[in-house]
């Protein structure tokens, strides 16, 4: 995020109440806090969009699912989609429970503080198992648009999405490498396991999906997910090959390929995996690596 000096109003500053320049934003800010933080917990982009000003709400449509994840991670610090839940104190302030499979965080929605057009909300979030371990506390912005409140800032930050844009597609299509890479090494590392079990090579990426009904089956092994058995996975599209005219035993030979499924999109690297079993990456323009290409560990 972009630290915009002057913009923000520090967390101590007192603020005034009231709304001397026209009628009040529809729902309360605190309210909106509320919704906001649900939205985050239960990653629906599609909600969260509706508390972004015009002008960030079509930069957030426009990133990939993983960054905009990762954007409504950052009110509520879970990794995985959740349950919320609201409580309310004596005095009516909200607290938004997150519960997922493994673990919740409570985020405690303080008093807002108005002014004009602009509302700051207090937020601290902290883990529900560990009670005494220090929350996460940071005053939200937010900011009248069209008669509704709309999310400005995260302390001192502003939150400018058309300037952050361009960072977080540079760090999506990195992490879409590193992830191409580790599913490859995944992919062999499976090929081998179902070599030991069935003494042969599987006939396909599929043949290593999801166990049916929990058992493994030559058809279906469980050794890898869904989506690498599909052979598409965080932006990157897997080939599979069986080297010569036997898959049998531990002479056959195989090689693996990943490829950015929109190049400069998803990613610009091209991963290929040899036969000997050696790793090679570059910049083919969404074409195949090869074996001629750098090596890679």
């Amino acid at each position: 995020m972009l630290a915009l000096p002057g913009m923000v109003r520090p967390q101590s500053e007192p603020a005034a109440t009231g709304h001397p320049h026209g009628s009040e934003p529809s729902g309360d800010p605190v309210t909106t806090m509320r919704e906001i933080v649900s939205a985050a917990c239960s990653e629906d982009a599609t909600q969260f969009a509706g508390f972004l000003t015009a002008r960030n709400a079509k930069v957030f449509q426009r990133l990939n699912a993983g960054a905009r994840v990762a954007l409504m991670k950052r009110f509520v610090l879970l990794d995985e989609p959740g349950k919320p839940s609201v409580t309310q104190d004596p005095s009516g302030r909200p607290t938004v429970r997150c519960q997922t499979p493994s673990f919740a965080t409570e985020a405690r929605i303080g008093g807002a503080q108005v002014e004009d057009n602009l509302a700051y909300v207090p937020l601290q979030v902290r883990g529900v198992s560990d009670p005494e371990s220090e929350a996460w506390q940071i005053t939200i912005g937010l900011v009248r648009e069209a008669g509704q409140w709309k999310l400005l800032s995260a302390g001192l930050l502003l939150l400018d999405l058309v300037a952050l844009e361009p960072q977080w597609a540079r760090e999506s299509l990195d992490k879409n490498e590193r992830d191409a890479l580790a599913g490859l090494k995944e992919l062999a590392q499976a090929v081998e396991t179902y070599r030991r079990t069935y003494t042969r090579l599987p006939e396909s990426l599929t043949r290593m999906g999801p166990a049916q009904n929990g058992h493994a089956t030559p058809e279906s092994a469980g050794l890898i997910d869904e989506q690498l058995a599909s052979g598409a996975k965080a932006g990157y599209s897997f080939r599979y090959v069986i080297q010569g005219g036997s898959d049998l035993g531990a002479p056959a030979r195989y090689e693996l390929a990943a490829v950015p499924t929109i190049y400069g999109t998803t990613g610009r690297m091209s991963f290929y995996r040899d036969s000997e079993g050696g790793y090679h990456e570059a910049d083919h323009r969404g074409a195949l690596a090869t074996r001629a290409d750098p090596r890679v560990e």
